[in-house]
């Protein structure tokens, strides 16, 4: 297939309704896979490189000691996910489920930071040269690899005395867990926006986001 296979968000959880290991989150299909031992997560790696060598569309998997983190889009249609990702995604699913791997939703959780300011342009060559990243589509700087946080600059008339906060994606169907948790650690929650973000304060001010894929287009 060509980089027009691009699905919409309406196609994306369709596709996801057949695909229960895997959710949509800042773009990408994700999933986290636990294996019964260290070599087994490693025979499944190369399963995944062989199923993406003859599809020849490759996700990022980052491998940590019994378990797997899969992260399928399509660079070529703009980090976008395309019919490629759901049939290579059902192509390891099936893989997986050969090697005893179960799914483990609630270690998907991807962090990106946001930094108040009223010139992005400003700062953010800064933190482009000291990370080594790149400049996406959207005006965020990404690792290349994929193995840093991104960093985006939330443009604001009046900053936040502190500058820097954390969004931290997680599934949907995990959120209400998560903030029942940093509730109760103290942090007061402003769920103005939820269910797409809701903004946490720790006892001490510092902020962080709880955002979800719901209210986000494709």
């Amino acid at each position: 297939m060509a980089a027009n296979d691009v699905l919409t968000r309406a196609q994306i959880d369709t596709e996801l309704a057949a695909l229960p290991d895997w959710t949509f989150g800042l773009g990408a299909l994700r999933t986290a896979l636990k294996c019964p031992t260290s070599a087994a997560a490693l025979d499944l790696f190369a399963a995944i490189g062989e199923l993406a060598q003859k599809a020849n569309h490759h996700p990022d998997v980052d491998w940590r000691y019994d378990h797997l983190f899969v992260t399928l889009s399509s660079h070529d249609a703009g980090s976008k996910v395309t019919a490629r990702d759901t049939a290579l995604a059902g192509a390891i699913s099936a893989a997986a489920a050969g090697t005893g791997a179960v799914v483990r939703p609630e270690l998907l959780r991807t962090v990106e930071i946001a930094i108040d300011t009223d010139d992005p342009g400003a700062i953010a060559g800064t933190w482009r040269d000291a990370l080594g990243y790149k400049v996406a589509a959207d005006g965020a700087l990404v690792d290349p690899f994929g193995r840093g946080p991104s960093i985006w600059f939330q443009e604001t008339a009046t900053p936040n005395v502190n500058r820097f906060h954390l969004d931290v994606t997680v599934p949907y169907s995990r959120s209400a867990g998560i903030l029942a948790a940093l509730e109760a650690t103290g942090a007061s929650l402003a769920d103005f926006a939820a269910p797409r973000f809701v903004v946490a304060t720790d006892v001490q001010g510092n902020r962080l986001c709880i955002c979800t894929e719901e209210g986000r287009d494709a």
